[in-house]
């Protein structure tokens, strides 16, 4: 049976962690991304479209947020910026 989704083997976890510093900085990029894409999704059903930016890759209803969000980092369409401290 082919599968389309890959689960946790696409992107490679190599490649996304060459993106950011550390594992933990990768979690809590991708989780506040997800978010924001849980957000687009649930404003969409109520019809406000500009509060949220929608997935910037390909992906199906099927997706997980958090899965579009690694995909988007790993395609470089998300890029980490830091705070001066």
């Amino acid at each position: 049976m082919a599968d389309k989704t890959q689960g946790i083997i696409d992107p490679p976890i190599d490649e996304l962690l060459s993106k950011v510093d550390s594992k933990y900085q990768l979690v809590i990029f991708a989780a506040k991304r997800a978010r924001q894409i849980n957000d687009y999704y649930s404003d969409l059903h109520e019809g406000s479209l500009f509060d949220n930016v929608g997935p910037l890759v390909d992906s199906t209803v099927d997706d997980k947020p958090l899965s579009v969000a690694l995909h988007e980092i790993n395609e470089d369409k998300l890029v980490l910026t830091r705070n001066a401290d």
